[in-house]
C-alpha cells in the first residue's frame, strides 16, 4: 500500500475540488494513483474534472509568433519559474519561436536548426543550461498557416511580448476583411485559453480520452440502479455532452455564454460580408501533461543531516 502523504491529498483537493477526507479515501482506494483517484471521485459524484487538469507541473515559457499568414507556438521548459524571468531564457524562447516559423511541427528538426550567431538551437540550449545553471528542454512546437485570412496569436498573462504560460494561435481562413478576421480571432483565442478545448471537431477528440470518460459514466450510471436500457441511454447522453463541451466548434462561447463557436464564426462572416472558416487552433499550456515530482523539504533536510 502506497503511503498517502498530506501533499498528495492537497494536490488532489486542488485538482478535483473535493473535500479533504474524500481525497484521502480516493487515494487510499487507488493506492496513491492520482489520475485513478480523480476518476474514483468522479464516479462518486465528488469531483467534476473532465480530463487531466490541475496545476501545470513544469516551469518555463510558451512562445507564440506570427509572420504573414503563418504562426508558430513553442514550449521550452525549465526547472523553476525563476528562469522564466531571465532575459537570456526569454530571448532564447522568442528566437526559437521565430525560427519555428520557417519549419514545421518536428521538435528534432527545430533543435537542429541554425541559431543566429552560430551553432544550432540544441547547442545554444546546452550553452544556456551551463550559464543559467538549470536544466532546460525544448518540448514541443506547432505551426499553423492559411492561404488567405489570418493567424491570430494570444498569450494569457504574458510575461513578456509573445511569451507566457498559456499561448494560443487561431487559424482563420477566408476572404473577409483582415481586420474583421483578426477581431474575431482575438475573441476566439481568449475563449480557447479559458475553455481549453481538446479538439476542433467532436470527431477529432482523442479516443482514449473518450473511453476514459465512458468508463466513468458507465460506473456512475450503474450505481443509479436503473434498468440496463436506461443506463445505456444515460451513458450515451453523458458522452454526447462530453463531446460537445470539449470540441471547440460545439463549445459555448465564454463571452456571451449562449452561442456555439461554430455559430459565432458564421455570424462574424455574415456581418463581415465574406467567408471565414475556423481552420485550426493551438493551445499550449505550460507543463500540461507533465507530473512534477513533489518533495518534502523538511524531510530532505533531515535526511541530509543524517536524522
Amino acid at each position: 500500500m502506497a503511503e498517502i502523504t498530506a501533499a498528495a491529498v492537497k494536490d488532489l483537493r486542488e485538482r478535483s475540488g473535493a473535500g479533504m477526507m474524500d481525497c484521502k479515501k480516493a487515494l487510499t482506494e487507488t493506492n496513491g494513483d492520482m489520475e485513478a483517484a480523480i476518476d474514483w471521485l468522479r464516479t462518486k459524484g465528488l469531483a467534476t474534472a473532465a480530463k487531466k487538469s490541475g496545476r501545470t507541473a513544469a516551469e518555463g515559457l510558451v512562445g507564440v509568433a506570427v509572420a504573414g499568414t503563418k504562426g508558430a507556438a513553442v514550449e521550452v521548459n525549465s526547472e523553476t519559474d525563476f528562469v522564466s524571468k531571465n532575459d537570456q531564457f526569454q530571448d532564447f524562447v522568442r528566437t526559437v519561436t521565430t525560427l519555428a516559423l520557417e519549419g514545421g511541427d518536428d521538435v528534432e528538426a527545430l533543435a537542429g536548426a541554425a541559431y543566429p550567431g552560430g551553432g544550432t538551437v540544441s547547442e545554444k540550449l546546452t550553452a544556456n543550461i551551463a550559464t543559467i545553471g538549470e536544466n532546460q528542454n525544448l518540448r514541443r512546437v506547432k505551426v499553423l498557416d492559411v492561404s488567405e485570412g489570418a493567424i491570430v496569436p494570444y498569450v494569457h498573462n504574458a510575461a513578456a511580448p509573445g511569451l507566457g504560460k498559456i499561448g494560443v494561435l487561431v487559424a482563420l481562413e477566408g476572404n473577409a476583411p483582415v481586420e474583421k478576421i483578426e477581431a474575431l480571432g482575438k475573441q476566439l483565442a481568449m475563449h480557447i485559453a479559458a475553455a481549453s478545448p481538446q479538439a476542433l471537431h467532436e470527431d477529432g477528440l482523442d479516443a482514449a480520452l473518450v473511453e476514459r470518460e465512458r468508463a466513468i459514466a458507465t460506473e456512475k450510471a450503474a450505481e443509479s440502479g436503473k434498468p440496463a436500457n436506461i443506463v445505456e441511454k444515460m451513458v450515451e447522453g453523458a458522452i454526447a455532452k462530453f463531446r460537445k463541451e470539449n470540441a471547440l466548434l460545439s463549445q459555448i462561447f465564454v463571452i456571451d455564454n449562449k452561442t456555439k463557436i461554430a455559430d459565432v464564426v458564421a455570424a462574424a462572416a455574415k456581418e463581415a460580408g465574406g467567408t471565414i472558416t475556423l481552420k485550426d487552433y493551438v493551445r499550449f499550456q505550460l507543463g500540461e501533461g507533465i507530473e512534477k515530482q513533489q518533495s518534502d523539504f523538511a524531510a530532505e533536510v533531515a535526511a541530509a543531516a543524517g536524522a
